[in-house]
C-alpha cells in the first residue's frame, strides 16, 4: 500500500501559485533546491518548464507575468540565481511580477561550514549573499530558516508581488522546503487596493481640472502601469467621457486594443509617425497615466513638464504641483467623474485619420533604397509583415516580443494591434530579452509569439530556439541579419552609417558570421531565409503552415540601413 504524500512547504507555494492561474513554472535544476523542484515535477496543475539557461528561464517568466499576472522562476543558488540577476533586475524596472524560487545550504550544512571554516559550493562565503542581492531588485525577499510561519510568509510574498505588480524573491534552507507545512485556504490572494488619503486626492483633482479647464490641445498619455494593474476599463471611461485622444509610451503600447478611433499611435519620441509627434509637441495640457517616463522621454519632460499632469503608482504631480497618497485607481475615478459631470464641457475633438498601408513605412525606409528594389530594410520588413498579418486577421492571434533594438522603435509604429500583445524591453533596455520571452509570451497569452530580434540579442541568447523546441511552441524567431549592433552604432557614431570606405563601423559593433539554416537544423527546428522583398512573401506565406516546432527566420538587411525612426533618434 503506498503511503500519502506528506503536505509540504514547496506544495504550499505550488497551491498558491496554481490557484492564481500559474500553470507553468520555469526551471533550472539544482541540489540545493531539489525539494522544490521534485515537488514541482509531481504536482498535478502545473507544468515544468526546463529552460537551456537561466536567463531563458527568466525573461520567459518575466513575459509570463506579464501576460498571465504572476509569474515563476524555479534556480538553482548562487550560480543560477546571480546569472538570472539580469532579467529580474529587467521586471523590477518595468512592473512584471515574478516570484523568484530558490534554496540555499541547510542548517546542518551551515552548522559544519561555521565548525571547520567550509566553503561551500555556489557560495561567495556569505550565505544571506542572494537575498542581499535580490533585495535590490525586489519588492520583498525572504530565506526561510525553518517551516514555522511559512504560509503566512509565503501569503505575504505574493501579496506583494501582486500588490507591486514586481518580483519578489523566496529561498529555504535546502531541507525547508520538503517539511510538513498546513494546507492553504480555497481564497486565493490579492493584491492590496492602495487608497487615496481624501483630503489630498480633492486637492489633486482641483489642481488637474483647472489645468485640463484652461487647455485647447489636451491628450492623454497611457502607461503600463494602467495595464499591470487592472485600470484599463477606467482609461477607457476616461477617454470615453473626456474625448480626448489618448498615446501610449512604447513599454505601454497596447495597454489598450489600438483599433479604437482615439488612438494616434504610439509616442516614442522621435521614433514616432511624424504626424504623433506634431500632436504631442501641440500639447497644451499631457495628462500622463500610469507612465515610466525614461530617457526615452527627455524632450516631453524639458519642454512640457508644467503642462503634464503625472499619476502613477510612485508619484501624483499636477504642474509644479505635487501630491501624497493619491493612489492611480482613485485619480482616474475622479476624472472620470468630473467629466461625467461636465456635461457642457466645450473641448471636441475629432482624431486625426490614422496613416494606411503602406504608411508610415515607405516614408521612414532608409531613402537611398529605391522603390522598385528589392532590398530588405527595417521599413520594408514591417511594412510586409503588418500587411501580411491584416490580410490574414492575424493581429489579435499573436503577441509580439522585442528586446531593445532598432526593430523595437520602429515597430512601435503599427496600428492596430490588440491588448497586451506588444512586449518589449523599452525601459530597462536588455538586448536578447525578446527571444527568451517567447516562451514565456506564448505559454502566457496562449498566442503564437513573435519575435524580432537583432541578430546581435538573438547570438546572446540563441538557446532559447531549443526551449521551444522541447516544448512545441510554434513561435516565430525572426532576425534581423546584419552582422552588427547597429542601434549601437547609432548612439555610437551614427556617421558610420554614410556611404563610402571612410565611414566604418567600431569593430565591438561588428558580429560574428552564422548559419542561422544549420543551427536551427541542430535544434530541430523549421528555418527560412529571406534576402528580397519577394523572398520574404512567399515566407510570410508558408507560415500559415501549420506546425508544433518554432521557425527561425533570417531576414537579410544591409549593414547599414538606417531607419529614419533611429536616425532621428540618434540625431537628436
Amino acid at each position: 500500500m503506498k503511503t500519502k504524500k506528506e503536505f509540504t512547504v514547496a506544495d504550499y507555494l505550488l497551491t498558491r501559485m496554481l490557484q492564481l492561474n500559474v500553470t507553468e513554472v520555469f526551471q533550472i535544476p539544482g541540489d540545493y533546491v531539489k525539494h522544490f523542484t521534485q515537488a514541482l515535477e509531481d504536482f498535478e496543475g502545473i507544468e515544468t518548464i526546463g529552460t537551456s539557461n537561466e536567463l531563458d528561464a527568466a525573461y520567459a517568466a518575466d513575459a509570463y507575468g506579464r501576460t498571465r499576472g504572476l509569474g515563476a522562476v524555479s534556480l538553482q543558488y548562487g550560480v543560477s540565481t546571480y546569472s538570472a540577476l539580469n532579467a529580474i533586475a529587467g521586471a523590477y524596472v518595468e512592473r512584471s511580477p515574478v516570484i523568484v524560487i530558490s534554496a540555499s545550504p541547510g542548517a546542518d550544512a551551515r552548522q559544519i561550514g561555521n565548525m571547520y571554516n567550509v566553503l561551500y559550493h555556489h557560495s561567495t562565503g556569505n550565505l544571506n549573499a542572494d537575498q542581499e542581492i535580490f533585495e535590490r531588485v525586489t519588492v520583498a525577499a525572504e530565506t526561510l530558516s525553518t517551516s514555522a510561519n511559512a504560509p503566512e510568509k509565503i501569503d505575504k510574498l505574493i501579496i506583494a508581488a501582486l500588490t507591486h505588480q514586481r518580483p519578489v524573491y523566496i529561498a529555504c534552507y535546502k531541507e525547508v522546503w520538503a517539511e510538513p507545512c498546513p494546507k492553504p485556504s480555497n481564497t486565493k490572494l490579492k493584491a492590496i487596493v492602495p487608497k487615496s488619503e481624501p483630503a489630498s486626492l480633492q486637492n489633486a483633482l482641483t489642481q488637474a481640472w483647472s489645468q485640463i479647464q484652461l487647455a485647447k490641445s489636451p491628450l492623454i498619455f497611457a502607461g503600463v502601469e494602467i495595464l499591470r494593474h487592472g485600470l484599463a476599463e477606467k482609461l477607457e471611461k476616461l477617454i470615453k467621457e473626456s474625448g480626448f485622444l489618448y498615446t501610449t509610451t512604447t513599454l505601454g503600447k497596447t495597454v489598450l486594443d489600438e483599433k479604437g478611433d482615439k488612438f494616434i499611435g504610439t509616442y516614442a519620441d522621435q521614433a514616432s509617425i511624424p504626424e504623433v509627434i506634431q500632436i504631442v509637441e501641440a500639447a497644451d495640457c499631457i495628462i500622463s497615466l500610469g507612465t515610466i517616463i525614461t530617457d526615452d522621454y527627455l524632450w516631453l519632460v524639458e519642454n512640457k513638464f508644467s503642462d503634464m499632469i503625472i499619476c502613477t503608482t510612485q508619484e501624483m504631480r499636477a504642474g509644479y504641483f505635487t501630491y501624497q497618497n493619491v493612489s492611480l485607481g482613485d485619480f482616474l475615478d475622479g476624472l472620470i467623474e468630473l467629466f461625467k459631470k461636465a456635461k457642457a464641457y466645450p473641448l471636441t475633438l475629432k482624431a486625426p485619420a490614422q496613416p494606411k498601408f503602406p504608411e508610415p513605412w515607405s516614408s521612414n525606409s532608409d531613402p537611398k533604397y529605391k522603390e522598385n528594389d528589392e532590398t530588405i530594410t527595417y521599413n520594408r520588413f514591417f511594412e510586409q509583415t503588418t500587411a501580411f498579418l491584416k490580410k490574414n486577421k492575424m493581429l489579435d492571434e499573436i503577441i509580439m516580443t522585442y528586446g531593445v533594438s532598432s526593430a523595437m522603435y520602429v515597430a512601435t509604429n503599427i496600428y492596430g494591434m490588440s491588448q497586451n500583445t506588444y512586449i518589449s524591453s523599452a525601459a530597462w533596455q536588455c538586448i536578447g530579452f525578446e527571444t527568451g520571452a517567447a516562451s514565456g509570451a506564448q505559454l502566457g497569452s496562449r498566442k503564437q509569439a513573435w519575435t524580432v530580434a537583432g541578430d546581435g540579442g538573438f547570438m546572446m541568447i540563441a538557446q532559447s530556439l531549443s526551449t521551444l523546441v522541447k516544448y512545441k511552441l510554434n513561435a516565430i524567431i525572426f532576425v534581423m541579419s546584419n552582422g552588427v549592433y547597429a542601434i549601437e552604432q547609432v548612439y555610437v557614431d551614427i556617421n558610420s552609417f554614410k556611404a563610402g570606405p571612410q565611414h566604418k563601423f567600431d569593430a565591438f559593433d561588428i558580429l560574428p558570421k552564422w548559419d542561422y539554416q544549420a543551427l536551427a537544423k541542430a535544434f530541430g527546428a523549421n528555418s527560412y531565409r529571406a534576402e528580397t522583398i519577394s523572398d520574404l512573401k512567399k515566407v510570410l506565406h508558408k507560415l500559415k503552415e501549420k506546425t508544433n516546432l518554432p521557425t527561425l527566420v533570417e531576414i537579410v538587411i544591409p549593414q547599414k540601413d538606417l531607419a529614419q525612426q533611429m536616425a532621428r533618434l540618434g540625431n537628436e
